[in-house]
This record gives structure tokens, sequence and C-alpha cells, in this order.
């Protein structure tokens, strides 16, 4: 179970690197003057790492399985770290970020003259690969010591924080809550009664105010500045969320047993 566990925890790093680094791909769409192109490939991403993670639910659904088997499995601190680390992938990508951004900006760039993202995947040669390297960038302590709350609403940041963690724990709960739960199947298909919370979250509170300061974004320079910011402290807030998921992951999966029982 050891390499099973090695497996889920770096797709989940994975998920939540490539989650994150959505950040920087729509900020070099607003430095580009190209956010619907930027949108779009921020888009492809979430996509493979949605479609990821119902793989990681599948491998984890074996965990459980032969935690069934086996009374003496250590279920719980296997699951505590597969969030463990959604923080690493979410720390990785803040590292990530500033090189992200330049090669987002090129990729942008490059899209605009193939026309389509396959012709654009067809396009690269090692050559290119090879110049890429041109496009790193060090995060440096000035960056980190820019990044103040003054101008971005601290309401948007908690929020954010709180919809990374229910995300987070969100099938984990539920799939722990199928080892615990009598009505154990029900409680494994039950990760949308927690992930329903953070969507409505997302959608109505989160989204548009970032939609607003990218608008902004787009028509003056001094409010770019600001937007890297955003992006900068909503990448902290998420770290920070995949923090609090190892506080809410037991009553998230208490919730859930409970509700299975109401309905």
């Amino acid at each position: 179970m050891l390499q099973q566990l090695l497996l889920v925890s770096v797709l989940t790093m994975l998920i939540h690197t490539s989650e994150t680094l959505s950040y920087a791909i729509r900020f070099a769409g607003v430095r580009t003057g190209k956010l619907a192109v930027s949108m779009t490939l921020s888009g492809m991403i979430v996509l493979v790492s949605r479609t990821s993670n119902m793989v990681q639910g599948v491998m984890v659904g074996k965990m459980i399985d032969y935690a069934k088997i086996h009374a003496e499995f250590p279920l719980e601190r296997y699951f505590r770290v597969i969030i463990g680390s959604a923080s690493i992938g979410t720390v990785l990508a803040m590292l990530l970020f500033p090189s992200v951004v330049f090669l987002a900006g090129r990729m942008i760039s490059h899209l605009e003259v193939t026309g389509s993202v396959p012709k654009l995947l067809f396009s690269v040669s090692f050559s290119k690969l090879k110049h890429a390297k041109s496009h790193l960038r060090k995060p440096t302590f000035r960056m980190l010591k820019s990044l103040r709350i003054y101008d971005v609403p601290k309401r948007l940041l908690i929020l954010n924080c709180v919809v990374t963690s229910i995300y987070t724990v969100g099938v984990l709960a539920a799939l722990y809550a199928s080892f615990t739960a009598v009505s154990g199947t029900a409680a494994s298909q039950s990760s949308g009664l927690i992930n329903g919370i953070a969507t409505i979250i997302m959608t109505v509170l989160i989204d548009p105010q970032i939609a607003l300061l990218t608008d902004r974004a787009l028509r003056n320079d001094q409010d770019q500045r600001l937007l890297g910011k955003v992006y900068g402290l909503m990448m902290m807030s998420r770290c920070a969320g995949t923090l609090l998921g190892q506080l809410i992951f037991l009553p998230a999966a208490a919730w859930v047993e409970w509700l299975t029982h109401v309905l």
C-alpha cells in the first residue's frame, strides 16, 4: 500500500500545482491583453486536474477496500499524508508562478500564430524547450515582501481559504465516511454534499470579485500590478486552505456520515 500512497500523493500534488498555476496563466493573459485565450488555456488545465481527481478517487477506493480487510491499516494517517501532498503542490506552484507567467505569455503568443492547441503542441521542438530555460524566473524575497493586504479584500482571501479546504477534503472525506459509516455506499457517493457548498461560495462570492479586478487590470496598469498581488495572496490563501483541510477532514467525514443517516 505504500506504493499506492506514493502514487496518490504525487497525483494530488500535481492536481493542486496545476490548479494553482491557472492563476499564472490568467495573469499572463492580462499582461498580454489576451485574456480570452488565457482563460481557455487555464480551463484546459483545470479540466485535466478534475479528470485526475476521478483517477485519484479510484486509487483511494482501493485503500479503503484494503483497510476493510486489514483492521490494523492506518487509513486516517494515509489520508492525512494525501492532504499534506496538496499543501506541497500549492507551495510548488507558488515557487513556479513567476516562471509560468512568462512561459504562459509565450504560449498565448504561439497559440495566436498556430490557431489551435493541437498545432501548438506539435510545433514544440527540442530547441524551443531548450530556449524555455531563458524564461525561468526565480522567486525573490522582494516579491514576497510586495504581497501586502492593504488594497486586497480580506474577505476574498478568507473565502478562498475556506473553499480550498473544502475542495481538498471533499472526495477524501466522503470516501473515509464510506469506511466508517454503516451505509458505506451512500457515503462514498456524497462528496457532492461537501463540494457543492464550495462551488456555491466560489460561483457567487469569489469568481465575480476576481472578474471585476481582472477587468480593471485590463484597463489600468496600476490595477494590473494590484492583480498580481491578488493572485499571489490567493495562492497563499489556497495554501492555508490545504492546511485547514487537515482540521476539517474528520468533521467533514462525520457530517457526510450524519447526512447519509438523515437522507
